[in-house]
């Protein structure tokens, strides 16, 4: 979980794929008003994201249902957007990918074919409720020396 451009999707794909985990990208479960809202720059209002949220938490309660782990990239930047995620759940870890906001700005400027407009970078930051239960990973270094920590960090 982040802001964007933290690299949740490219941090949790490398992790999914050691874990031996199936992938999943919470943006690839927006529906489309959501994407033309942020591709515009519009930042999302809580009633643009129940519903979003409330798709990827019965994702997480069928995989947990089937006895499936998965990795899940999720902005879930505040705790109330964490707990709908999670409603019912009986084992989600989170691992909070934490950046600077200029290396961040970097990362977005450099980024193609996202259709996440980086102006909403502020937005994000704004409504970031840093979590207290999650494991916080730097995101200065490598994806590889990323997934090492997160690695070492969480007995998986």
């Amino acid at each position: 979980m982040g802001v964007t451009g933290c690299g949740k999707t490219t941090v949790g794909a490398l992790l999914a794929k050691d874990l031996g985990w199936a992938f999943h990208d919470a943006d690839d479960f927006h529906p489309a008003e959501n994407v033309a809202k942020m591709k515009s720059g519009a930042p999302l209002e809580d009633a643009d994201r129940w519903p979003w949220l409330d798709r990827l938490n019965a994702l997480l309660l069928d995989a947990e249902r089937q006895g499936k782990n998965l990795v899940l990239a999720c902005s879930a930047l505040k705790q109330t957007y964490r707990d709908r995620l999670t409603r019912g759940c009986a084992s989600v870890r989170f691992v909070f990918l934490d950046g600077d906001e200029a290396l961040l700005r970097r990362r977005l400027a450099a980024r193609k074919g996202h259709y996440m407009n980086p102006k909403l970078l502020d937005s994000q930051f704004a409504i970031l409720e840093r979590p207290q239960d999650a494991l916080r990973i730097e995101v200065g270094d490598s994806p590889a020396a990323l997934l090492m920590r997160i690695r070492a960090a969480l007995p998986i």
